[in-house]
């Protein structure tokens, strides 16, 4: 732990030491993009713990929000919403206890503002916590949608009310490629840009929706909030993708 250091990111160092492994201001957009959407919501109570080590950099982080303003469709209000956590760019740093520290240190705020809980939504696979970490701090599942997405929570007052997911709209947005980002998730600027070229190559209609605010982050059709993609109405990806995963996916859908 000695090499380890938790670090708050505010709107005056964030900057110094980046986001979800982007560290370049001139260089990435993605963070750019993060740090403006960051100094806008931190007003409102969006933390960010990262995981810093001495000889290792950048090596993780925790990122919350009280769940009135929580850019997933959820009714979260009055709980702490955990957005996303991972540790470990580099292997040796996994496994140390440092994501465990993080949810702690999100628990323990949460109780010092006395809210009636943390809650985070969770899936299997990439882009989404892992949920045998919040399980192990006594998280239950209160609500569950399709495909696999599951709503956790850690209920410090047992009367009051869970957390739940929203109504999901269905999709209408016609045929063609719709594709739905937010700032929130820095990983949705260069794979959307090879995607939505992709589409063009393709000759498929495609349109960008950007999301601006927590409102409309929480009327999404997909539970991930701030990331989807829409084809001909119908959802082919509930999280951020790779442009060769999109490709595969369009192989079976175009003739």
């Amino acid at each position: 732990m000695e090499d380890i250091e938790i670090i708050n990111l505010s709107p005056d160092n964030i900057a110094d030491y980046g986001v979800c492994g982007y560290k370049d201001v001139e260089k990435h957009l993605e963070l750019r993009r993060k740090i403006d959407w960051f100094k806008e919501y931190y007003p409102f109570g969006l933390r960010i713990k990262a995981v810093i080590s001495k000889t290792g950099g950048y090596q993780g982080m925790l990122e919350y929000i009280p769940g009135k303003y929580a850019h997933r469709p959820v009714n979260a209000e009055g709980y702490m919403f955990i957005h996303c956590i991972f540790v470990g760019f580099k292997k040796e740093f996994k496994g140390k206890g440092y994501a465990s520290s993080l949810v702690d240190a999100c628990i323990s705020e949460a109780k010092d503002l006395n809210m009636n809980g943390v809650a985070v939504v969770t899936r299997k696979g990439a882009f989404m916590a892992d949920r045998g970490i919040f399980i192990k701090k006594g998280f239950t599942p209160v609500d569950s949608v399709k495909p696999d997405f599951e709503l956790l929570a850690l209920k410090f007052d047992e009367k009051a009310a869970s957390p739940s997911f929203r109504a999901f709209p269905a999709p209408d947005y016609g045929n063609g490629l719709t594709v739905i980002r937010s700032a929130q998730c820095p990983y949705s600027v260069k794979n959307v840009d090879a995607i939505l070229e992709t589409a063009k190559k393709l000759n498929i209609k495609a349109s960008l929706v950007e999301i601006r605010d927590y409102e409309t982050a929480q009327k999404t059709p997909c539970a991930f909030g701030t990331f989807c993609i829409i084809h001909n109405n119908e959802v082919i990806s509930h999280h951020p993708i790779s442009n060769t995963r999109f490709e595969n996916i369009m192989s079976h859908r175009i003739p």
